[in-house]
């Protein structure tokens, strides 16, 4: 067993190693890998996340905007074609990134490539489609998402914690006023030359370079790309009334610069998720959790910051409070943490990390930065930084985290729901 997972990992780290050499190609970033997959994926990563939007809104809108009708085919042909070639068309949106990807059967390559650079170089915005299509769409997908507690609290802890930038919320709110004109202006400013790059797996680096040269050529704006100010931690304490849904709590903390391996071992260290099935587990949290009761840790790395914290949701607002108490309990309590239990934090933050890269999501995600030239890491050395995680260097994180203003939301019956000093914070 010791020696599969060995295998494992190392056949992660050269899944990495290979999928990182990143090319410039039509003025675009190109990696890819090829595994012998029998279907292939690409994915056009763009820096149009909400945090460099410039209109509350817009970025939701210009996802909502995919595959829709452009110079080349209308949004019927789309489709249809899609369905001819057996392909899966899906966009996202996070804080950084607008995300387009379609998957495929080997050999169909050229057609998916050609697609997704069409809507890049030459989608139509208009306005029978916004407001017919994109505008309902976003508007369901906002509501969906704010009818769930956990993504209500955690996206108000972002606003919290670091305000304009990564604060921007990726779903546009009610009542938000967006026109074809706002949409289009944003992505000719997105849609530029070094701001995208294409992202492959189950594909040739080679084939997929000349594939996107000849989709794009010189197609791509050459306008500069919209900038965000550098993050900023605040913090801060808000409450929502809400009823009908679990009783939920946010509390956590921000940090600025790179995300640190002592960030991720501390997630690790306090995450109440056992290793068997049933069992209760041995995180500090774990015993303090009563019954009905869910407590997650929750870290988001950012390219410039990081929001790291405890999601606790729950039937009762006094088993949340219960669980609150135990993970600020342990949280004050994990800069002693050393030895055996530091070892077996740091394996656990290893194995996340690690398992993180199998998937396509994953590899996507976890090479964003790289390719951007954010940051140089690999696999290897995310696991390397883990493994040097001291307990001094443990402590020290962890003490210079809790001297910092906590984010705190509290979403359900704030009446009843705890304040945070009442927790310990």
């Amino acid at each position: 067993m010791l020696a599969a997972r060995a295998s494992a990992a190392r056949s992660a780290s050269r899944i990495a190693r290979n999928f990182a050499t990143v090319v410039d190609t039509a003025g675009v970033k190109v990696a890819a890998v090829d595994n012998g997959e029998p279907t292939s994926a690409v994915t056009f990563l763009v820096k149009a996340g909400s945090r460099f939007e410039s209109k509350p809104g817009v970025a939701h809108a210009l996802k909502g905007f995919a595959f829709r009708s452009t110079s080349k085919r209308s949004f019927l042909g789309t489709i249809r074609e899609a369905e001819l070639y057996g392909g899966v068309l899906s966009s996202s949106l996070t804080r950084e990134h607008l995300a387009l990807t379609a998957e495929f059967l080997r050999g169909d390559e050229a057609f998916f490539v050609d697609l997704l650079s069409s809507f890049v170089a030459s989608a139509k915005y208009t306005r029978h489609e916004l407001h017919e299509f994109v505008a309902p769409v976003c508007e369901a997908e906002s509501a969906a998402a704010f009818a769930n507690p956990a993504t209500r609290a955690l996206d108000l802890a972002h606003l919290l914690a670091f305000r304009a930038g990564l604060g921007s919320s990726p779903f546009a709110s009610s009542g938000t006023h967006i026109s074809e004109v706002d949409v289009k202006a944003y992505a000719d400013s997105v849609f530029s030359a070094g701001n995208i790059a294409v992202l492959g797996t189950g594909i040739g680096p080679e084939l997929l370079q000349k594939l996107v040269d000849q989709s794009l050529g010189s197609g791509l704006s050459s306008s500069t790309a919209p900038t965000s100010s550098a993050s900023a931690y605040f913090g801060g304490e808000s409450r929502i009334d809400a009823h009908g849904t679990p009783e939920t709590l946010f509390l956590g903390f921000g940090t600025v610069g790179a995300p640190t391996a002592e960030l991720a071992v501390l997630a690790a260290h306090l995450d109440p998720t056992p290793s068997v099935k049933w069992s209760q587990g041995l995180s500090p949290i774990a015993a303090g959790i009563p019954v009905g009761t869910s407590v997650k840790t929750v870290l988001l790395p950012y390219s410039d910051a990081a929001l790291f914290g405890v999601l606790i949701q729950g039937a009762t607002a006094e088993g949340v409070k219960a669980a609150g108490k135990a993970a600020v309990t342990a949280l004050k309590a994990a800069g002693e943490v050393k030895g055996e239990e530091l070892q077996k934090a740091i394996k656990k933050a290893k194995f996340t990390a690690a398992s993180a890269t199998e998937g396509r999501d994953g590899l996507t995600s976890a090479l964003a930065a790289k390719v951007f030239g954010v940051s140089t890491n690999s696999l290897d050395t995310t696991l390397s930084s883990l493994e040097k995680v001291d307990a001094s260097a443990f402590s020290k994180a962890t003490s210079s985290l809790l001297k910092s203003k906590p984010t705190y939301v509290a979403v359900g019956d704030i009446k009843a729901l705890p304040y945070a000093d009442e927790l310990g914070l």
